[in-house]
């Protein structure tokens, strides 16, 4: 299925210098963005607004989802100056929030999260009152990595849950769907007060029952912020498109999660995980909730 319904076409106003800006602070900065690795449908409306969302540790992934645009193979060692460059250029940018991100890096003990620790600390000491959002692996399925981070505290942990339970042995064969599950609820047990947040893609072949099911999974597993969003095959060696839901379709799918509680749910085609992440977390605490 690769002709894309009139639906997908999008239009936005660009300011080509702020995109400039934004790619420039990054490969001068020696990082990464997801926004770039990830062939992310919003990269120029996210650049042109001044914000990108950066990813730690490099851009080759130890894992190999079919539905991933980013690079697999063997990583280069880690960048001890990363954490402070990537606190750097987000001062550069001017944002009051972040959101960090990282390739999954199953060759390290602890999976990362000692560098993504050290990356937040940066990012607060050099940006008073930011509010950053952590957009997570599963730290090799550790819950005593996820603490590392969790020391540092965010504002915001994410992490993905991607696809309904049946799609796992398919196509992400080396993440475990009910430890992933557990990662959010184990974040809430260690800091009370963090919102926690997930997301997944519609289009990989799943069902309404596997879609409900999988709301109700992250709702019990107390999951505060949901994005969803449709799946695009970011080059002829991913999975193919199933299907690609209408508008209202994710209207629907909205209002269904919205009523089994969840704080904030942002529902529709383009949406990615840190698509309009400032404004979701914002429509949380203005309820109070």
């Amino acid at each position: 299925m690769d002709k894309k319904p009139v639906w997908l076409r999008k239009r936005i106003a660009l300011n080509n210098d702020n995109i400039s800006m934004v790619r420039g602070l990054i490969e001068a900065s020696s990082l990464h963005s997801v926004c770039q690795s990830a062939k992310c449908p919003n990269i120029f409306e996210c650049f042109s607004k001044k914000t990108a969302t950066l990813m730690l540790m490099g851009d080759i992934c130890t894992r190999n989802c079919r539905f991933c645009g980013v690079e697999s193979g063997k990583p280069l060692p880690l960048d001890p100056g990363e954490p402070y460059n990537t606190a750097a250029a987000i001062r550069k940018m001017g944002l009051k929030y972040a959101v960090i991100t990282s390739v999954t890096r199953d060759d390290l003990e602890d999976g990362g999260a000692g560098h993504f620790a050290k990356t937040v600390e940066n990012i607060k000491e050099l940006n008073p009152g930011i509010r950053v959002e952590c957009l997570v692996p599963d730290f090799r399925k550790k819950t005593s990595n996820l603490e590392i981070l969790l020391r540092k505290k965010p504002d915001v942990l994410n992490h993905n849950i991607e696809t309904v339970e049946k799609n796992y042995k398919d196509i992400r064969n080396k993440a475990d769907y009910g430890f992933s599950l557990g990662l959010l609820k184990e974040a809430k047990r260690l800091k009370p007060g963090i919102y926690t947040k997930s997301g997944f893609m519609l289009g990989l072949g799943e069902d309404k029952t596997g879609i409900i099911q999988l709301l109700k999974d992250l709702k019990e597993a107390d999951c505060d912020i949901i994005t969803i969003g449709q799946y695009l095959r970011p080059s002829d060696d991913n999975i193919e498109v199933s299907k690609y839901y209408t508008p209202g379709e994710f209207e629907e799918i909205k209002k269904i999660a919205e009523s089994m509680g969840f704080k904030a749910v942002v529902s529709g085609a383009f949406v990615r995980s840190s698509y309009h992440a400032r404004e979701a977390l914002e429509e949380v605490i203005k309820k109070g909730i």
